[in-house]
Formats: structure tokens, sequence, C-alpha cells
């Protein structure tokens, strides 16, 4: 009698732990979507809601005058500013005749407008230099006149495009798979540990009927 008290208080104490488990990823995968949700898919989808895929086709690639500052890393506590040419892609869409300023992304078109590349910050300012012109080359020399697909967006500036989207299918993707699975196999684990506590039940209930 003694043993299966003891057995029996060892198995609650396991339910226990595997109902508090199962609660924790419920409300962790709840939390995760939730937050994700706000970080990622309300932009997500404000980004795909007001833009849309064209084809473009490069008319010219230049570099202003004007000089963008940069800021390196040289260490843990170390950090400096350095200087970049500005270079600019002009390119012209399948869904408008007026010339648009080509972007890598809209983190780019955020941090600077006005270019159409920034180059890995680096010490040297000729070092930053030289990546630009070589972006440059690969824009006149490369690309050409070969048509690309490219990215608009009427919420942030019409009159520019991207090369790609900041939220595609796949980090959207990712970022709700996995809260999604934790949800899930939190709400398993809280199913399967309510029906085995049911059937203890059942089966401690048969138990003394028969004794009795």
């Amino acid at each position: 009698m003694a043993r299966s008290r003891a057995a029996h208080t060892e198995y609650t104490e396991a339910e226990d732990k595997s109902m508090r488990l199962g609660f924790l990823l419920i409300a962790a995968g709840l939390l995760s979507l939730l937050g994700l949700g706000c970080c990622w898919l309300r932009p997500a989808l404000q980004e795909r809601g007001g833009g849309g895929a064209a084809n473009c086709t490069v008319l010219a690639v230049r570099q202003l005058g004007e000089r963008f500052a940069c800021t390196f890393s040289c260490g843990a506590a170390c950090r400096g500013t350095a200087r970049y040419p500005c270079l600019q892609v002009l390119v012209r869409t399948s869904r408008s005749a007026a010339p648009a300023l080509l972007h890598e992304d809209e983190r780019q078109l955020r941090s600077n407008p006005k270019c159409s590349y920034i180059p890995p910050c680096a010490r040297d300012d000729q070092e930053n230099s030289e990546n630009v012109t070589y972006k440059q080359k690969y824009w006149k020399e490369k690309v050409g006149s070969q048509p690309f697909t490219c990215y608009f967006n009427q919420h942030l500036r019409p009159d520019d495009v991207m090369l790609k989207r900041t939220h595609d299918e796949t980090v959207l993707l990712h970022c709700f798979l996995w809260p999604l699975v934790t949800f899930l196999v939190g709400v398993l684990i809280v199913v399967l540990t309510a029906c085995a506590r049911s059937l203890a039940a059942r089966a401690e209930a048969i138990k003394k009927k028969k004794h009795s």
C-alpha cells in the first residue's frame, strides 16, 4: 500500500511537471506570435499592400560629388566615422516611363534615400570608394540593359524602387512556423497529460471496485 501511494505521488508530480511544461510552451508560443505579429507581420503587410513587382532596366549609373558618413567598428569599445561616395542607379520600370532611383532594400532606402548603395563601412575612405566603384561597374557592365525584377512601395517613396524586399515569404514563414509549432507541442503535452491522468483515475477507480 505504501509503495502504491509513493508511486502515485511520483506519477502526480510527473503529471504536474508535464502540465506546467505544456502551459509554458503554449504561453511562449502565443507571446512569440503576438510579438512577431506586431514587429514583422504589420510592416510586411504594409510593404506588400502598398507595393508590387515590376521589370526594371538601367538608364544611368553615376556617382555624385557628395559623400556620406558611416560608422565602422574597430573593436569591442571602439567606433569611428568614415565617408563613402554616393552611387545612384536610375532605372525605368514597366509601370512608369519616369526614371526611378534604385535601392538595395527598404532598410537601405530608409538609411540613405538619396543613394542606391551603402558599402560596408571601412576605416579607410579609399576602400569605401573602391567598393562603390566596383558596384558602379557591376551595374554598368554586368547588368547593363538587361531587365531585372524590382519592387516599389507606395507607402514609402513612390518614385523609388527596391532590388529586394525586406520581408520575403521565407522570413515570414519561419517567423510564424516555429511559434506555432511551440504552441501546438504545448497543447499536445497538456492534452496527453490530461488523458493520462483521466485513464489513471479510471484505472484506480476500477481497482478500488475490485478490492471492495
